[in-house]
C-alpha cells in the first residue's frame, strides 16, 4: 500500500542516504517521457521540502529542456525514484517542481557549496517537494552494490573543455528539438567555467 506525505521525513531522508542509485523522470508536452539513471555522490536532501542533485555532462541534457517546457512559474514537473535494492523493501518517489541552476546563476554559490563539485559538472538540479509517497517495492530484486563507475569522472577530467562543447555543441536541444539553456561544464579555476 503506498502513502504520501507533504515533505521528507527522517526515515525517508535516512533511506536516500543509504542508495548508491536514483531515478529521475521528467515530461514535457509533445516529447517523449524523460528517465535516466543517476549515481555517484550527486543527490542532496537540503530541507525536508527541497532536494537537489548535481549534473555532470553526458550524451544529452533532456531534464533541462523539459523543466524549462513545462515551467509554470514553479519550475517544470520532476520525480525523483530511488529503490532499496536490500533490505527492507522499499520504493521511495518524490514528486516536485524543478528547475536547472547553472554556473552564471545568482544563487549557484549557495546551491554549489552544498554539493561536491566533479569534472564535468554542468549544473544542479533544484527540486521543490510537492509530495513524497513510498510503497513496498516487493517486486524490486536484491541486489548489492559493489562500487562506483569511474568513466565518467574520468572523461571529464581528460577532456579538454573547448574541444568538448564544440562536440556537444553545448546541448542547446532536446531530441525532440526543445530549446536548453546553453551549458558548460564547471572547471574551478578555469576561465569562462565558474561564470558564463
Amino acid at each position: 500500500m503506498a502513502d504520501f506525505t507533504e515533505t521528507l521525513t527522517d526515515a525517508h531522508i535516512a533511506m536516500i542516504a543509504k542508495q548508491p542509485v536514483f531515478f529521475v523522470a521528467t515530461a514535457a508536452e509533445g516529447a517523449r517521457i524523460n528517465l535516466s539513471p543517476k549515481g555517484l555522490d550527486s543527490f542532496r536532501v537540503l530541507s525536508p521540502d527541497r532536494v537537489g542533485y548535481l549534473d555532470l555532462g553526458g550524451s544529452g541534457n533532456e531534464t533541462n529542456a523539459h523543466l524549462l517546457a513545462d515551467d509554470n512559474g514553479k519550475g517544470g514537473r520532476i520525480t525523483v525514484m530511488f529503490c532499496n535494492f536490500e533490505q527492507p523493501a522499499l520504493i521511495l518517489r518524490i514528486y516536485g517542481r524543478g528547475r536547472p541552476v547553472l554556473p552564471a546563476d545568482p544563487e549557484w554559490d549557495e546551491l554549489a557549496a552544498r554539493f561536491t563539485l566533479m569534472p564535468g559538472t554542468r549544473q544542479i538540479f533544484d527540486i521543490a517537494v510537492e509530495s513524497v509517497q513510498t510503497s513496498c517495492g516487493w517486486g524490486v530484486p536484491l541486489m548489492a552494490f559493489e562500487k562506483p563507475r569511474p568513466t565518467l569522472i574520468k572523461y571529464h577530467a581528460q577532456a579538454d573543455p573547448r574541444t568538448w562543447a564544440e562536440k556537444t555543441g553545448r546541448r542547446t536541444r532536446s531530441i525532440d528539438g526543445l530549446p536548453t539553456r546553453p551549458t558548460d561544464r564547471y572547471i574551478a579555476g578555469e576561465p569562462g567555467t565558474d561564470r558564463a
